[in-house]
Order: structure tokens, then sequence, then C-alpha cells
């Protein structure tokens, strides 16, 4: 564990127990989709992808209309959601490029949701998708908290569904595929796309973790199901103009659509109907009423697989994708699940963002909570303790590409900065302009020196990260 001054969570110690809940600390599983939409789910409204498995954790748990993932790419969002500070505070701020991973990996100094919980008693498993170091640096998972991991820790390998091999712990697990390689490395792996297709990557992580779940012990868990879909293999996309990888177009094989289309669609349902078959399980298991499900998307969705962003609208009614710090490219999906503790079909509009996990996590499983963490527990919500429910005074994120940008959400506004300083800050009132269409930065001057007083106090400068000279 790593040697940071620690302090026990107020929350834990002063929130008042739901009835039936006074002992419980919940196993915790918190499910990751990789580039999904605000807009991509039924219950968000989407309209022409099915999703009933994730639908029906929607209509019996309780759905998140404000809440934000911690970045608008994968690397730094991660880091926010494992160490609970945002982007201004946390050590991986951005995708890194290069022949090693330093700067995109975590350090030993750096504490995770999964030490904390680790430390409170905690079984801890990652399946699925890390991308905050690799097996040689400080950041690889077995370091960072978890008792197993499986899956990938390189993002370009994670963009291929079709590997030759994938990760379980220190040792490569060989898959039977055969991959056609590309120039291009990352952190000195080289991406590609697969000529022969045997095993596919998500089906073989989703089948390790049901085994894992089957195998747990008698302590409580902490299951971090990082999952890949619906990332675009960009590699693929390059290659053979489809990176939207799936064994089949399933329901959508009949639709005039190009193939894309089908696959990108496919990919969502396919991931929902695992969710689901894992909802069933924990009720098999006699689990459920003993587990908080969790699920979410780590930014915004992609245009990367070469599919047709308006018949699907991933969005929905907010702007921008992936790579933006309008909403589009951060607020994301936030569904969580625990029946006989969250009642079911609840809609809340409660602030948070991935830093919340920490806080939250410590408070219900009576872990410590690191003193420098941006991180709100959001587990009044949850238990429905509203009364009880801190808010932030605001979320914050920033953006090293495309020349650098910067975010600030404080109550009913929203403020973006492009570039850094001395970008002009941009305001909106995103409670009744969810689109972010209206600068009214010229009407309230006064909002506006607030918010750009909050982006002066969140960012502190780091040696990794700089924005472009202006």
């Amino acid at each position: 564990m790593h040697r940071i001054a620690l302090t026990l969570s107020l929350a834990a110690l002063l929130a008042t127990p739901v009835a039936g809940q006074e002992s419980r600390r919940p196993n915790v599983i918190f499910i990751l989709a990789d580039d999904l939409g605000y807009g991509d789910l039924g219950s968000y409204g989407q309209t022409v992808i099915q999703t009933p498995g994730l639908d029906r954790m929607a209509a019996e748990g309780i759905r998140f209309t404000q809440f934000y993932a911690g970045a608008t790419v994968c690397a730094p969002s991660r880091s926010v959601l494992m160490t609970g500070q945002h982007m201004g505070h946390t050590h991986v701020r951005g995708n890194a490029s290069g022949p090693r991973m330093d700067a995109q990996s975590l350090r030993d100094v750096d504490v995770t949701v999964a030490e904390v919980l680790k430390e409170a008693g905690y079984s801890t498993a990652l399946f699925g998708k890390w991308g905050l170091g690799e097996v040689d640096l400080e950041g690889h998972p077995l370091k960072q908290g978890f008792d197993t991991f499986f899956g990938y820790l390189n993002q370009v390998h994670a963009h291929n569904y079709y590997p030759e091999f994938l990760w379980k712990g220190l040792e490569k697990m060989p898959l039977r595929n055969r991959v056609q390689r590309v120039s291009r490395t990352y952190g000195g792996f080289t991406g590609g796309w697969a000529t022969e297709r045997n095993e596919y990557s998500h089906d073989v992580i989703m089948r390790e973790a049901m085994t894992w779940l089957e195998g747990r012990g008698e302590a409580p868990f902490f299951l971090y199901l990082a999952l890949t879909i619906p990332h675009a293999n960009n590699e693929g996309t390059r290659g053979t103009g489809d990176g939207a990888e799936i064994p089949d177009h399933g329901i959508y094989s009949g639709k005039d659509w190009p193939d894309p289309d089908k696959g990108q669609a496919a990919m969502i349902s396919h991931m929902d109907r695992d969710v689901g078959r894992l909802l069933d399980k924990l009720g098999e298991m006699g689990i459920a009423k003993d587990t908080l499900v969790m699920f979410s998307s780590d930014n915004g969705p992609h245009n990367e697989s070469n599919h047709d962003l308006l018949k699907f609208n991933p969005s929905g009614s907010l702007r921008g994708i992936k790579r933006a710090l309008y909403d589009g490219g951060i607020r994301v999906p936030f569904l969580a699940w625990w029946p006989g503790t969250i009642q079911p079909g609840r809609v809340t509009d409660h602030i948070g963002y991935f830093g919340d996990l920490m806080a939250t996590t410590a408070e219900l499983g009576g872990g410590k909570l690191p003193e420098n963490t941006d991180s709100v527990s959001f587990a009044p919500t949850l238990t429905g303790r509203v009364g009880e429910q801190d808010e932030h005074k605001y979320l914050y994120w920033e953006f090293y590409e495309g020349g650098s940008a910067q975010a600030v959400r404080t109550r009913q506004w929203k403020g973006v900065r492009k570039p850094m300083r001395p970008g002009r800050i941009e305001l909106y009132d995103v409670t009744r302009d969810e689109a972010e269409k209206y600068n009214i930065a010229r009407n309230d001057p006064e909002v506006v020196r607030e918010i750009e007083g909050m982006m002066a106090e969140a960012h502190v400068a780091h040696p990794n990260w700089k924005p472009p000279a202006q």
C-alpha cells in the first residue's frame, strides 16, 4: 500500500444506515463502456439501437442525468476514476505517445479505489482495459491494488477485438487469432487488425470475469469490468474501412445499412446482452441484494469506425462528441442498481463525476479516503438520503489535444475556454440550453470571472502536460 497519509472518511462514520443495511458492506461492480455516448441507451432516448439489459438496469435502479466522465478521452478519464482527482490534479492528463508510457502510467504514490477497498478487506479484480501502466511500470494494475487482472494494458492493443494475446496478470495468454500489423507503434506496441478471427476478446473477458465471480471467496469484492465496446479498432478502420469489429451483426444483419452502422449497433447490443446476463448471474448466486452495480462510459461517443452519427444520434441533445469539452464529449450515461437498497425507477439530477467513485466506495465499504482527492460521495443519493447529499463547488476538466481547452461546471453554469489561457471563456446555462448553443458570456460577466477563478484554482501545473505555446 502506498505510504500516504490517509484519513477516515467522516461520511462513513456519520452516514445514517438504510433499514436492513446496518452492517452490510456491499460488493461493488463498476462496468465501464468505451466511447459510449449519452444518447446510446434506450433509457437515455436511443430509438435505433436496442439495449434491453441496460434499460432494465435503469428501470430497476437509478438513472443519473447530470453525471460526467473524468475526461474527454480514455486514459485521463480512467485516471480520474481510479484516483478521485480531477484533471487539474490527477497524474495522467492525456493519451501519451512515444516508446514508453511513463506519462500515461500511475505512480506508486497514487492511491486508487482498488487500494482503498483492498485495505478495507475487499477482494479486487480488473477484467478488461486498463491503459494506466504497462507490465514493467508502477502503474500496472497488480501494483495498484488489484488482486486479479485479465485483459489489455496498452490502448492500441485494446483497439483490436481479435488480438493474438491478452494479459493474465503478468503473463500473456495466447488467443487463436492472427493479426496484420501496421507501422504505427504506441508505447512500444504495434497495433493492427485480424486476418484470422477465432476468439473475440470481449467474450473471452466476460467469460473470465464470470468465472472469477463464481469462484470468489467470502470477502466482499470490487470488480472493475472495463469493457472495450463500442470503441473502434482505429487500425482496422484505416486498413479495411470497418473498425466496428463484432462476430456477427445479429438483429441488425437484415438492415439496409452499411456494415460500419450494423457493426456499431451490434456491438452495443452485444455488450448490453452481457450486462443483462451479469445481473441475472448475481440473482442466481443469491448476492444481488448485496451488490451495487454501476454502469457508465469513459467519455462521449466516437466517429472512428465510419458509422453514421446522424442515424444513431449518440450524443442525444448534447453538443459534441469525444475530444470535445462540451457536454457531448464528457456527460455520460450513469446507472446504479442495488436491489433492496436503491428504489426502482428513480431519476436524479445530482451533478457528479468519475472522481466521486473514490468517496462513494470508501463510505459504503468502510475504507479510508485519501486526503488529496476531489471526491464527493453520492452514496446518499443512491440510498435515498438526498437531504444529506453534498454537492461539488465545481467540476473541472482540461484537454491537451487540438490546441488545448478547459471547462468548468458549477450549478447551472458551464464554462468552456479554448485554448487554455489566454483563451476567452464561453458561458452556457446548461439547464436551459442543454445543447450549449448560446454563449451568454457577455450577459453574465460576474459568472465568467467566477469560472475563471475556478479554472485558475483547479489547474496545477504538471511537467508532463503543458498546453501548446500560444
